[in-house]
């Protein structure tokens, strides 16, 4: 039989750690976990969210399986904790920071960015909503020292099976390593790029991932950040620093080339509004980074990916962020309601299975926001909300050459030209 994991959620330290299944074929089927299930074939299903694993005392181990254990345990920095409220603030920045809309230039652009990611949430949640006849729970939380964010999830609905939309302004420092998780560097000529110690920063997001239940309808991510660190001046390798971020790609289990080219072709669109290379820059970077390198293909078939973007006038990045979250609709909601009703097989769920594996794979070991998140000791809830509720490993699975399981993985493979 093909097995995920057999191990007790005792391992787990009460840190928000996470827990990274390599599939080994002597796992035993006897489990302790409540949230492991097995199928009729006797592979056992991994369900999310992982804040079912929190919280166990040490004892009670029995595991034949490789562990990872990926976390905020040592690295976690001075980001307080958080505080559930009953009603959202009319802003998450600290008293003194909300400027008027109408104000130019850096120092009111935290302001700027977070008005554009909050209309953004609610417009995109209403779509979804319309589609899916659900609606999201919202949970709303601060922290003292300011910050704080809107996470809004639909889980096991009519259309998605999970679906988030999250808004974040965070306050903290960061050690030296999430720095350069930040930055996407982690070392120049030989030695650590930072030498400035601990470093605070500001960071403004939206992120969103959602899982529909039908195998033939795609899996939709995108996250657009604005990011400001506040060092002392002439600290070598840790200047103070304003950058964008961000992107969105999709992640289907079926090739339908009307509707790659369809959501390629908006992505385009967006980013040639302000610049031609704009497009086939970031969606090289984004076959580049969704790479997950230990199975040599991608999560998905790739649209757009920045970062460490500040090589023009702030607003005019704020522009393209901004344009970048409009496109989503129309880029993605035409394709779930061509794909959702289809008919599908128990074969067509076990291979959607199969490569929601994989996005959880290339989420724990190589996503840089995850990465972020818990090395500052960010909102754990959060932070996993990207995870599917179900995934699937099986032990040497490799589709048939030809088939369409086969079609979709080769485009993840050899990334294509859409449009």
């Amino acid at each position: 039989m093909a097995a995920l994991l057999s191990c007790h959620a005792s391992l787990l330290p009460k840190t928000g750690a996470l827990l990274y299944p390599f599939c080994l074929p002597n796992v035993p089927k006897s489990v302790d976990l409540p949230s492991l299930g097995s199928d009729a074939d006797g592979v056992l299903l991994l369900r999310w969210p992982l804040s079912q694993f929190i919280g166990r005392s040490r004892r009670s181990c029995r595991c034949r399986t490789a562990l990872m254990l990926v976390g905020a345990a040592q690295t976690a920095q001075a980001v307080e904790q958080e505080q559930m409220v009953a009603e959202k603030p009319a802003s998450l920045l600290r008293d003194g920071e909300c400027m008027a809309l109408g104000e130019k230039g850096i120092a009111s652009m935290r302001s700027k960015y977070e008005h554009m990611i909050r209309k953004a949430q609610d417009e995109i949640c209403a779509a979804v909503e319309a589609v899916d006849g659900h609606k999201f729970r919202e949970d709303v939380w601060t922290r003292p020292g300011g910050g704080g964010g809107i996470s809004r999830v639909l889980q096991d609905g009519a259309v998605w099976e999970k679906a988030g939309v999250n808004i974040s302004v965070v306050y903290g420092t960061m050690p030296p390593e999430a720095y350069r998780a930040a930055t996407g560097n982690a070392q120049q000529h030989g030695t650590p790029v930072n030498k400035a110690g601990s470093i605070p920063f500001f960071a403004a997001g939206i992120s969103s991932v959602m899982h529909p239940k039908n195998p033939f309808a795609p899996t939709v991510h995108f996250n657009y950040r604005y990011f400001e660190t506040d060092v002392p001046q002439d600290i070598e390798g840790a200047p103070r620093a304003w950058w964008f971020g961000g992107g969105t790609d999709l992640t289907p289990s079926y090739i339908f080339e009307e509707d790659a080219r369809h959501f390629h072709k908006i992505q385009k669109d967006a980013c040639d509004k302000f610049d031609p290379e704009f497009h086939p820059k970031f969606k090289k970077w984004c076959d580049d980074y969704f790479l997950i390198k230990h199975r040599g293909e991608r999560r998905g078939i790739g649209g757009i990916f920045f970062d460490d973007l500040n090589d023009r006038d702030p607003d005019i990045l704020l522009a393209f962020a901004t344009e970048c979250t409009k496109s989503v609709i129309p880029a993605y909601i035409p394709i779930i309601q061509m794909r959702k009703d289809l008919p599908f097989t128990p074969e067509n769920k076990t291979w959607q299975q199969l490569r929601r594996g994989r996005y959880v794979e290339f989420n724990l070991v190589y996503d840089r926001g995850t990465t972020f998140g818990l090395k500052t000791g960010g909102r754990i809830e959060s932070i996993l909300m990207s995870l599917p509720l179900t995934a699937r490993w099986e032990y040497d699975h490799y589709p048939q050459e030809g088939s369409a399981e086969w079609i979709l993985l080769d485009a993840c493979v050899n990334p294509k030209e859409w449009v």
